[in-house]
C-alpha cells in the first residue's frame, strides 16, 4: 500500500524501510500485540541509518505515537495519518462484534473488505495494492482489543519532535485532531481535502507531497537545532 511513496521517495535519494506488523502481510500467521507492534517498529529504526523520519497510517499511527512516547527516539519526526480519534472501548468493542459477525461469513469476510476497499479506493491500481497485500482478517479482534491500551492524548503531550497529524476531510475517525494538536508541543495538522480514511491511497500525490515538505522540514529543524 506505500508503493506511490516509496517510489517518490527512492526517487529522491531516500532509503524506505515499510515493515510488516504483526498479523499482517507477511506475518499474517502471528497474533497481533502491542508490543510486538512497538517492536516493529524499534527494529525498523534500528536497522535504518542516518536521520529518521516515522509515518504510520491507521494502526500504523496509534503504534507511531505509543511508540514515540514510551521514552526519548533518536527520529527527525513523526507524520501520523488517519488516526484522529482516541480508540475508546466503547467504539473498539462495537468494532469487535461487528469483525465476529463478519467472521462467520464462509471466506471470514475476505469479499466484503475488497468490495469495501474498491468502493472507498476508486483507482484500480492504488485499491490493488491494499488487496495485494493481504488482508488481516485473523488478528481484527487482537487489533481492536490491544487498541485499548493506547491512549493518544497522553502519548502526544509526551512526545517533544516535530508531529504532523494528517487526515482527509471525509475521513470518519478525524473527531479529535484538534484536541490532538493542542496536546503536541510541536504539532502541524494537515487536512487533505476530499480524501477518505485511507489518505495515502485516496489521494496519493497529495499526500506524498506532504510526507515530503514534512521530512524536509524535520531535516532541517534537526541541522539548525
Amino acid at each position: 500500500m506505500w508503493r506511490a511513496q516509496v517510489v517518490a521517495l527512492e526517487e529522491r535519494g531516500y532509503t524506505v524501510i515499510t515493515p510488516d506488523l504483526p498479523g499482517h502481510g507477511a506475518r499474517m500467521h502471528e497474533r497481533f500485540t502491542l508490543e510486538g507492534g512497538v517492536a516493529t517498529i524499534d527494529d525498523a529504526v534500528r536497522e535504518a541509518r542516518g536521520p529518521v523520519f516515522v509515518v504510520g497510517f491507521s494502526l500504523g499511527g496509534y503504534l507511531a505515537a505509543h511508540w514515540a512516547a514510551t521514552e526519548p527516539r533518536r527520529v527527525s519526526g513523526l507524520l501520523l495519518a488517519s488516526c484522529g480519534t482516541q480508540p475508546s472501548r466503547v467504539i473498539l468493542d462495537g468494532w469487535r462484534v461487528g469483525a465476529a459477525a463478519i467472521h462467520r461469513f464462509p471466506d471470514r469476510g475476505l469479499a466484503l473488505n475488497n468490495a469495501v476497499v474498491r468502493l472507498t479506493i476508486r483507482d484500480p491500481q492504488f485499491a490493488n495494492d491494499v488487496i495485494a497485500g493481504g488482508v488481516a482478517l485473523e488478528v481484527m479482534d487482537d487489533t481492536l482489543r490491544e487498541l485499548r491500551k493506547i491512549r493518544m492524548v497522553d502519548a502526544l503531550s509526551r512526545i517533544d519532535l516535530p508531529v504532523w497529524l494528517v487526515n482527509g476531510t471525509f475521513d470518519h475517525i478525524r473527531l479529535q485532531e484538534r484536541r490532538f494538536l493542542a496536546v503536541t508541543k510541536r504539532g502541524t495538522l494537515v487536512r487533505i481535502p476530499r480524501a477518505t480514511h485511507m489518505v495515502s491511497l485516496a489521494r496519493p500525490t497529495e499526500f506524498t507531497r506532504v510526507m515530503l515538505d514534512a521530512i524536509a522540514s524535520s531535516q532541517s529543524s534537526v541541522t539548525t537545532e
